[in-house]
C-alpha cells in the first residue's frame, strides 16, 4: 500500500493491492493522546496529536489498511463482520480506540492488555478454543465497563439522591440500555467498545430515569445537568451503533449464532 497527501492536503490517500484509492480525511486535535483510525458511513478519518509527524501517520495508515479496507466493506455491502478466529490476528475497537488483537499458547486461558494490544493466551491443544476466546471476552469486556460504572456511580448517585438497585452487562440488540421496575440497570456490553465518554452517557440517561421515567423536557433538563455532553454523545452512537454491536457479535458470538 502506498500513502500519497492529495491537493487539498486534508485527506491522505491508500492505494489498495487491487488498485482501488480510499481516502482518509486526517485532523490534528490538541487534546489526543494518540492515533486513532474512525470510519463511518462518511468515510473514513485518521485523528492524531499536534505536532506528529506525517510519517508516523502514514505507519500508523499501513498498519491498519486491512481493518480500514474491511469495515468500509462491510459499511458498503451492509454484510456483517466476519467471527472471530483463533489464532488469526485481527483488529477491534476498545474505549474508541483501535487495539491489536494477537494469540499465543500458555498455560491457561486468560488475556493480558497493555497500551493498544489485547493478548489470549490458550492452552494446547486448542479444544474449545473458540468459546473459551469468546468468554475471555466477554468477561474483560465487562470488567472493563464495570470500572467506569463504579466511578461515575459513586459521583452521579448523591447527586441524584437515588441509584439503582443493581447493574446488569449484557449484549442489546438495538438499545444501548434500559432500566427495569425494579430499578435495575442493564447496559448493553458493545459499550465496552466505544469511547467512555458515550458509555458515560448512557449511564447518566438510564440514572436519570429514576427520577424521572419519560422522555419529557424535564428529563432531559436533568441529564444536561448532569452530563452536558450528552448530545454529542447520543449523535456518535447514532452514527457507529450499527457497526459497533456488529464488532461485539463477532468477537462473542458463535458463528451462526444469535
Amino acid at each position: 500500500m502506498t500513502l500519497d497527501s492529495d491537493n487539498g492536503n486534508n485527506y491522505l490517500e491508500l492505494a489498495t493491492q487491487t488498485g482501488d484509492t480510499i481516502k482518509v480525511l486526517r485532523r490534528s486535535h490538541p487534546r489526543a493522546r494518540r492515533l486513532r483510525l474512525t470510519v463511518t458511513p462518511g468515510g473514513a478519518r485518521v485523528t492524531y496529536p499536534e505536532g506528529t509527524h506525517p510519517a508516523q501517520v502514514f505507519a500508523f495508515l499501513r498498519k491498519h489498511g486491512e481493518w480500514l479496507e474491511r469495515k468500509l466493506d462491510e459499511l458498503n455491502l451492509g454484510s456483517q463482520p466476519p467471527p472471530l478466529k483463533v489464532g488469526s490476528a485481527t483488529v477491534m475497537p476498545l474505549r474508541g480506540e483501535t487495539t491489536r488483537l494477537s494469540w499465543r499458547d500458555g498455560a491457561y486461558p486468560h488475556i493480558e492488555h497493555t497500551e493498544d494490544r489485547l493478548t489470549i493466551s490458550l492452552p494446547r491443544p486448542h479444544r474449545r478454543a473458540p468459546e473459551a476466546a469468546r468468554a475471555l471476552l466477554r468477561s474483560f469486556l465487562e470488567a472493563q465497563m464495570r470500572r467506569d460504572i463504579s466511578r461515575w456511580l459513586a459521583r452521579y448517585t448523591p447527586e441524584l439522591g437515588l441509584a439503582p438497585t443493581g447493574i446488569r452487562v449484557r449484549p442489546l440488540k438495538s438499545l444501548w440500555g434500559s432500566l427495569d421496575t425494579r430499578d435495575v440497570v442493564t447496559l448493553d456490553l458493545a459499550l465496552a467498545l466505544a469511547p467512555p465518554a458515550a458509555l458515560r452517557y448512557v449511564l447518566v440517561h438510564e440514572l436519570c430515569h429514576l427520577r424521572i421515567r419519560n422522555h419529557s423536557k424535564r428529563f432531559w433538563n436533568l441529564v444536561q445537568s448532569l452530563y452536558p455532553e450528552w448530545g454529542e454523545q447520543r449523535d456518535w452512537l447514532r452514527l457507529h451503533g450499527q457497526a459497533l454491536k456488529a464488532e461485539l457479535g463477532r468477537l462473542i458470538q458463535a458463528p451462526g449464532g444469535g
